[in-house]
């Protein structure tokens, strides 16, 4: 097995007993990446020079017996978190030229823990997308099938893990945007409770939903990676003070007599009968592992498409307002007036998916228009929140499809933006209720495209989510495919 297909506990133990360096994982990544990459297009930039200079010290480090949670693993990070002196541009051309002058705290997180950044991965611009095709950059493709999309928005940081072109990496997930592309990517994705991982350094889209994660080739993986990147952080008005566990400890544990809540809002008309079969196969499975399956309903599921779209944008417009051509990023040239230049450079830098947020958000805001909207949107995503916290009270744990299909091909969806809102429509609930969600491959289409379960708990259980996550992979023995690149 080349270094590039271990996961990170594998490598550790390589690491551990010296048999491999971290110089070597790093340069077998980048050979992987100069294999496939112009393909795929996991990246918007390359740090291949940081890297093995990282990797380089790792080597030292490791000889002094100085070994982290991640020394000497490549870890590839969404360009939507700030990395100092870095280019970030968050997959848009406003901010093509914009480096930070500081780190995001998970990077510092990342880096006191000793990881090796390769690079800054695609994105949907401002995280604006469920398909990775709004990027400036050009779109990435799915490992899986080059003609299909890996979804988004996190997708180049999903294609980069299926693709083996890095270990693990950090996605954000604000409507599904870390569960929904590593099940069609066909790795495990984790969006953490709102609060959890600090939101300092992140290029915010919708303040109240934007929360960051891992994509890991398996759940133990997920696990390592979520030890490093959860606590609190006093730079950070919504990091929540709360005790963090060793997450590692959840792993291989039983779920026996465990209750698990299948809601019958989630196996609506219009779901792939694949998807649906999977599922299925995944219930039975949780059965054998010594669940209890239960139904359960959550009565608001049908709003939440609708409440997320006037949320969601609503916050955007306000974040985005700040892109302006005066301070940083793109300044659009040849205007003689301050308004021309402000209208100029949004309408050159932003492309049209952010646009169309912007003014579908500016306008549920609008004086005459608050209460009929983003009020009435707040409202009912109280009682969505609700629904979950009622059904909690009745089960451990909810199992629901990640996503209503398989990854569909590049374009199919562009020209009709309620059909690419609807890919989003098992996972949006999560963001609106704050609580954490976990995907994990399930099994293939018979294209072979990888379908994802999801699995999701009540507040700050991510501990449950892995516990039970590692006694479905375990038991699941999903056939371990890459793709054919």
């Amino acid at each position: 097995m080349e270094f590039n297909q271990s996961t990170i506990h594998e490598l550790q133990e390589k690491i551990k007993n010296g048999s491999v360096t971290a110089s070597q994982i790093t340069e077998s990544v980048f050979s992987r990446i100069d294999a496939v990459e112009e393909r795929v297009h996991s990246y918007i930039r390359l740090m291949k020079e940081n890297a093995l200079a990282a990797a380089k010290k790792a080597d030292e480090d490791i000889k002094k017996g100085d070994i982290k949670p991640l020394t000497g693993i490549p870890i590839a990070l969404k360009d939507i978190l700030c990395t100092k002196g870095i280019t970030t541009t968050c997959g848009s051309h406003i901010l093509h030229n914009f480096v930070p002058p500081y780190n995001a705290t998970v990077v510092e997180k990342l880096t006191a823990a000793g990881a090796v950044f390769v690079g800054k991965a695609n994105m949907d611009e401002f995280a604006m997308g469920s398909s990775t095709e709004t990027s400036w950059f050009g779109p990435t493709r799915n490992p899986w099938d080059l003609e299909r999309i890996p979804g988004g928005s996190s997708g180049g940081s999903a294609t980069a893990v299926a693709a083996d072109e890095c270990i693990a990496s950090i996605g954000s997930d604000t409507g599904g945007s870390i569960r929904q592309p590593a099940a069609l990517c066909g790795v495990v994705g984790l969006k953490p409770t709102y609060g959890r991982v600090s939101r300092f350094g992140l290029i915010a889209f919708a303040s109240s939903l934007d929360q960051i994660g891992p994509f890991t080739k398996d759940v133990e993986d997920c696990a390592i990676m979520m030890n490093v990147l959860a606590g609190y952080d006093p730079k950070e008005s919504t990091s929540v003070n709360a005790e963090v566990p060793d997450y590692r400890q959840f792993v291989g544990r039983d779920i026996k007599g465990w209750k698990i809540g299948i809601p019958k809002e989630y196996f609506i008309e219009g779901i792939d009968p694949e998807i649906t079969a999977a599922i299925q196969q995944a219930i039975k499975v949780i059965e054998l592992c010594g669940g209890v399956c239960v139904d359960i309903s959550l009565p608001h599921t049908q709003y939440c498409v609708a409440v997320y779209y006037i949320i969601a944008p609503a916050e955007a417009s306000s974040n985005l307002a700040r892109y302006d051509g005066v301070r940083y990023g793109f300044r659009a040239a040849d205007v003689r007036e301050l308004l021309e230049m402000y209208k100029e450079s949004r309408r050159q830098g932003f492309g049209a998916e952010v646009k169309r947020r912007i003014m579908i958000g500016t306008y549920a805001l609008s004086a005459g228009y608050y209460d009929a909207y983003y009020k009435k949107a707040s409202q009912v995503r109280a009682l969505i929140k609700k629904d979950f916290d009622e059904a909690f009270k009745k089960c451990d744990v909810i199992l629901t499809p990640t996503t209503p299909t398989p990854a569909f091909k590049i374009g199919e969806k562009t020209d009709d933006p309620l059909q690419m809102y609807l890919s989003d429509v098992f996972t949006i609930s999560t963001n609106l209720a704050g609580i954490p969600g976990i995907s994990v491959p399930c099994g293939y289409s018979t294209s072979g495209l990888p379908i994802g379960v999801q699995f999701l708990a009540s507040h700050f259980e991510e501990g449950k989510l892995i516990q039970i996550a590692s006694a479905y992979e375990k038991n699941a023995k999903i056939e371990k495919r890459r793709p054919a690149l």
